[in-house]
C-alpha cells in the first residue's frame, strides 16, 4: 500500500486532539506538509522541538508503510520557513565576519537540519568553508566557518 503522507499526519493530529488543515506541496526531494491550526505554538514546541519530533514520527510511520515513501517536511504556520530564513541570515553574517577578520567563527550547536541549511547557504561562497564539529555532552554539532584555502580551489 503506498504511503499517504497528508492522511497519515491528519490522523495523527486528530488522535492528539489538534484540529487542523494541511496543505501538501511537492518539493524536489520530498513533500512539504504545512499544518494550519489555532494551537500552533503547542505543535511547534520550544525551539521547534515538538515540530521536529512530529516530523520524525510522520516519516517513521510512512517508511514502515512503504520503504520507498518520499521524505516529508512538516511545517506549522510557516515556522520552518521563517526559521530557515533566519538561519541563512545568520550564516551570511558569520561569513561576512570571516571575510572581514580572517578568523574562524563558531556557531552554536544545532541539529542536522539547521546545519544542512547553513552548509547549503554557503556552499557556493568562494571565500568561506563550513565544517561540523562534535560538541561534548550533546548530540548536536557546532558549525565552524573559516576562510577557504586559496590553494584548495
Amino acid at each position: 500500500m503506498p504511503a499517504q503522507p497528508k492522511a497519515t499526519l491528519e490522523q495523527m493530529l486528530t488522535l492528539m486532539g489538534f484540529p487542523a488543515t494541511i496543505e501538501e506541496t511537492k518539493l524536489e526531494d520530498g513533500i512539504l506538509l504545512d499544518v494550519k491550526t489555532e494551537d500552533s505554538g503547542r505543535l511547534i514546541g520550544r525551539q521547534g522541538q515538538t515540530l521536529a519530533d512530529l516530523q520524525y514520527l510522520t516519516n517513521r510511520i510512512l517508511f514502515q508503510q512503504d520503504p520507498s515513501a518520499p521524505k516529508v517536511l512538516v511545517d506549522v504556520g510557516g515556522y520552518r520557513a521563517e526559521a530557515r530564513e533566519a538561519l541563512i541570515k545568520k550564516a551570511k553574517d558569520a561569513a561576512d565576519k570571516v571575510r572581514r577578520w580572517g578568523d574562524i567563527v563558531e556557531l552554536e550547536p544545532m541539529g542536522a537540519y539547521e546545519r544542512r541549511v547553513i552548509h547549503q547557504a554557503l556552499r557556493e561562497d568562494p571565500d568561506v568553508e563550513t565544517q561540523s564539529v562534535e560538541v561534548d555532552g550533546t548530540e548536536k554539532k557546532a558549525l565552524l566557518l573559516r576562510p577557504r584555502n586559496p590553494a584548495g580551489r
